[in-house]
């Protein structure tokens, strides 16, 4: 068994720069290793070279080497694009710059890093030749950047980057969150509506059911499986009111006039919204249907491959209802794999799937990548509620 860390649970710090100022010399010193080509040509690195390197306490994490955000030319366009690929789904970035200081280059991606949202550190490299000028490091403080001087060449300061980068990394690798264990405690009932229909697997439950289940017994509390006909049966046989009460998303209109109102009642994947990914931005998203327009572009967002059954949920029903909901024809592309479409930002809205195949970092990587193209973002549970009208009652468990 391999003992590399999955590549979705790495940390991705994205180096950017221009072109000879030291982004390859930066990664060698880092990681203490001559693995990136060096060359005092400039345009050394044409395309994005990975590197694994494991950063403690954090862990493993992978550092990009980049093309010059000042390449030229037809084919440096392309390299740039490459670049600001690796900026959308980086964790943190490192801008770094030589003894010419910050130039406008600089400026402009310190700029788009702030509206992205992505924590950075400036970094003055050659410090050897000069270090950073007066201006610049007022430019840093006036604006409350982090920033460092060092000479990757003579590995100056490195220690001190490397604590820098542990403190700005992102709090979601670093928090343990729960799908539903804060909202139980021990003895406390919890009613499981399962449909077993054609999309379920035979002889087993799917992975979030499963998680689910083994949650409540994890927390000494009782969970209760049943089909969504059976729901109405429970509440008249046992004598103490269930806590929370959980349904697939699909039959969420069927069972929820079954379900007292003052009974918690959510969806299993608004549960994995708020554990995967960020449940107020999905939320959020949502809400991008009520401005969708005739011919809008919707993205359906699969993160695995998987047997295209005649009423899938992500290419057919969720579709359907969109349209039927909105009273519009809209334009659904449907994209499967690791990354979103290059020209993500022709979508008015991205409904991912329920991300049971991916890392929680994963997941909210993918998030943020569509907040920092300006794209809104929603999974299928969530749409689901919202286009049946239920979106507030399965949210209100989680305080939203």
């Amino acid at each position: 068994m391999s003992s590399k860390a999955p590549r979705s649970e790495r940390l991705k710090i994205g180096i950017i720069g221009r072109r000879n100022v030291g982004k390859s010399s930066l990664i060698n010193s880092l990681i203490n290793q001559d693995v990136a080509i060096v060359s005092s040509t400039p345009g050394t690195t044409t395309d994005p070279v990975a590197k694994h390197y494991e950063l403690l306490p954090i862990g493993p994490v992978t550092f990009y080497d980049t093309a010059g955000i000042d390449d030229e030319g037809e084919v440096g366009e392309k390299r740039i694009k490459s670049t600001e690929k690796i900026i959308f789904r980086s964790d943190i970035a490192l801008v770094i710059t030589d003894e010419k200081g910050l130039k406008k280059y600089e400026k402009d991606i310190i700029n788009k890093m702030d509206e992205m949202n992505i924590p950075f550190i400036v970094i003055f490299n050659k410090n050897d030749l000069n270090p950073p000028s007066k201006d610049d490091i007022d430019f840093c403080k006036n604006n409350h950047l982090q920033f460092i001087s060092i000479s990757a060449k003579e590995n100056k300061n490195i220690d001190s980057l490397k604590e820098k980068i542990i403190s700005i990394v992102p709090k979601y690798f670093k928090k343990e969150n729960v799908i539903i264990g804060d909202l139980i405690r021990g003895g406390d009932f919890v009613v499981l509506v399962v449909p077993i229909d054609l999309a379920a697997p035979k002889g087993r439950l799917i992975l979030p059911q499963v998680q689910v289940i083994r949650e409540i017994l994890d927390n000494d509390a009782i969970a209760i499986t049943v089909k969504e006909k059976e729901i109405a049966e429970v509440f008249n046989k046992i004598d103490k009111k269930p806590k929370l009460v959980i349904t697939d998303s699909q039959v969420v209109l069927r069972v929820s006039p079954d379900v007292p109102k003052d009974i918690n009642f959510t969806t299993f994947s608004t549960a994995f919204a708020r554990y995967k990914g960020d449940l107020e931005k999905l939320v959020q998203g949502a809400k991008e249907i009520d401005h969708l327009e005739t011919n809008d572009k919707v993205l359906i967002a699969e993160a695995c491959s998987h047997h295209i059954q005649s009423d899938d949920i992500g290419r057919v029903k969720i579709p359907r209802w969109l349209m039927q909901y909105t009273g519009k024809k809209l334009d659904i592309d449907v994209a499967s794999g690791h990354d979103f479409p290059e020209d993500l930002e022709k979508y008015k809205l991205v409904i991912h799937c329920g991300a049971c195949m991916l890392t929680g970092i994963e997941m909210k990587r993918r998030i943020n990548q569509c907040y920092r193209r300006k794209v809104p973002i929603t999974n299928y549970g969530v749409t689901i509620s919202k286009v049946h009208g239920l979106l507030e009652r399965v949210i209100k468990p989680f305080g939203l």
